[in-house]
């Protein structure tokens, strides 16, 4: 009696050399999703760490010996600085605010101000702390895109004030200009400032943050986009992984 011919099922041993391939695509997936949740958190621990530390050693040869808690303590203490700083820096605010402080300000600009080169310096850098740090401004609060450097291709620039009367009447046209700033990826504190006619920007619905955020991954991380489920996609396809490879080691079964 002939025996029906049985389909021919792969042999055990054909199975495992696709084994190691499952394993690195599933070892791949877990390192990018661990990659993903501590490279942001170890970098922001880093920068964080090295900002205090700038501040402690800017700030520690001015607080006599005595009042360093290192005179006491067998180790340092990171971040006194930082405190020093911030109580100095408070308590500089609270007495310029009543008219002693305010008296002695002006007594000290107007010693400047006699000063050639110092007083060039200074005046710059007081507009710039006080247009970036006033509640009211808004400077490189707003985002816009305009079309540079050819036609055709769009930049992401921060828009600022516009431009001073001296500088206004010398600008080719009568449409309004705008001074913007297009920063530089993946270093956003390099870029280009240059006047652009209104017209020719066009509002983003957009935070400075987020557009910062844009231009230092080169547009990898996009606008409104949730890391979490970036993290969620990454486990999932490390689980398929996973569950492919199990059912591709499971021997076959003969009907």
């Amino acid at each position: 009696m002939n025996r029906e011919e049985l389909p021919p099922t792969s042999a055990p041993e054909e199975l495992p050399p696709d084994h190691p391939r499952g394993l690195m695509a599933r070892f791949r997936n877990y390192f990018l999703t661990g990659l993903i949740v501590a490279g942001p958190i170890a970098i922001t621990f880093y920068l964080t760490w090295w900002f205090v530390n700038w501040v402690d050693n800017l700030v520690r040869p001015f607080v006599p010996t005595a009042y360093r808690p290192e005179t006491y303590l067998p180790f340092g203490l990171p971040g006194s600085g930082l405190i020093v700083a911030v109580i100095a820096l408070t308590l500089l605010g609270f007495l310029t605010a009543n008219l002693i402080g305010r008296t002695l300000v002006d007594l000290g600009e107007r010693l400047l101000g006699r000063m050639p080169v110092v007083r060039a310096i200074y005046r710059g850098l007081k507009q710039v702390f006080e247009t970036l740090f006033s509640g009211s401004g808004s400077s490189f609060r707003r985002v816009g895109l305009v079309e540079f450097p050819s036609p055709g291709m769009w930049s992401i620039v921060l828009i600022s004030q516009p431009p001073s009367v001296e500088i206004a009447n010398k600008l080719p046209g009568n449409e309004e200009q705008v001074s913007v700033f297009l920063p530089c990826a993946p270093n956003p504190t390099t870029g280009f400032f240059f006047y652009v006619p209104r017209s020719k920007i066009i509002d983003v619905d957009m935070s400075a943050e987020d557009a910062a955020t844009l231009i230092m991954s080169a547009g990898v991380v996009q606008p409104g986009s949730d890391p979490q489920k970036k993290i969620a996609a990454l486990a999932g396809m490390a689980n398929a992984a996973r569950v492919a490879n199990s059912g591709s080691l499971a021997p076959a079964k003969v009907e």
